[in-house]
């Protein structure tokens, strides 16, 4: 029988803080726990905003837990032809089209035919505008020119050909807390990828995105057990499309609780909220930090 794999992956691009700790403190003692192996991968597929010297200072805060780690590290940067690979599968399925509207085109346009009809236009799960589709706004002609002259676009996965491509139920399988004296089973959860609309792929300056890399990371590296926050339930329902679409493997998953702040708000690097190594500084220990996520006083999972 195999050992479960279980990985902890953040992105270089700020501060660790509380919520980084519990999550990579979950995998790391579920890995413990069960004699499985716990990797550490860094998603850094935003080369501008992620740098050298945050990836350095996460892993000495990583180390300064306690947290130990498989190497060589998976560093996302480093492999963007497993992703093109991926993205070549999808466009030779007929899945993958162009998308030539900007962020401030989407934007107007929703909010002008949200004051017009008096309705709110439909989003998805994190409550961004669903892609209304370049033919809405544009004439034929200006997508011809925006194609001519390779404006800047997205590649976007075509949602509806591609769930009827499946043409079965999704569903995934949501474990309970990963803590080694439970009893409870794993529940069948529903995917609805629809509710996504046309998701973004790549991008013309980077060659893929959180969703399409997540998914190729975890089948190449045999992730067998994905632990993440609640933030990200939803998006599992594009992860298990991807996986049948690109023929990969299923892990099992399970999302835990969120750290939150005084006003109910998850703890977030662009926020600036307090890193692990300002409490550090202030004297923490790493039980401390333990303490401050709930280690001990209830269910680390749940």
């Amino acid at each position: 029988m195999s050992h479960p794999v279980y990985r902890f992956a953040p992105s270089p691009n700020g501060r660790l803080h509380l919520g980084h700790a519990l999550s990579a403190l979950i995998n790391f003692d579920a890995a413990g726990a069960s004699g499985g192996r716990f990797l550490l991968r860094i998603e850094d597929i935003d080369t501008t905003r992620c740098t050298p010297a945050l990836e350095a200072a996460m892993l000495d805060d990583l180390a300064w837990l306690g947290i130990a780690w498989e190497t060589p590290v998976r560093r996302q940067s480093a492999h963007f032809k497993d992703y093109r690979n991926a993205l070549e599968t999808l466009e030779d399925q007929g899945l993958v089209y162009r998308g030539y509207l900007t962020r401030r085109e989407i934007r107007d346009a929703v909010a002008s035919a949200e004051a017009r009809d008096g309705e709110h236009w439909p989003r998805d799960p994190d409550g961004a505008p669903l892609y209304p589709g370049d033919a809405a706004l544009l004439s034929a002609d200006e997508i011809a020119a925006r194609e001519a002259g390779d404006a800047p676009h997205v590649l976007r996965l075509d949602m509806k050909t591609a769930v009827a491509r499946v043409g079965e139920p999704l569903t995934w399988q949501e474990m309970p807390a990963p803590k080694a004296d439970t009893e409870k089973q794993a529940a069948t959860i529903a995917a609805d990828p629809a509710r996504w609309g046309d998701v973004v792929l790549a991008r013309k300056d980077t060659p893929t995105s959180y969703h399409l890399s997540v998914v190729v990371d975890d089948a190449l590296q045999g992730v067998t057990h994905v632990v993440r926050g609640r933030d990200l339930y939803e998006a599992t329902a594009v992860h298990r499309l991807l996986q049948v679409l690109l023929g990969l493997p299923q892990p099992a998953y399970h999302h835990h609780r969120l750290i939150l702040d005084e006003t109910g708000r998850k703890l977030s690097k662009s926020q600036g909220d307090t890193a692990l190594s300002a409490l550090r500084e202030a004297g923490e220990t790493p039980a401390d930090i333990r303490c401050r996520i709930g280690f001990g006083a209830r269910d680390p999972g749940s």
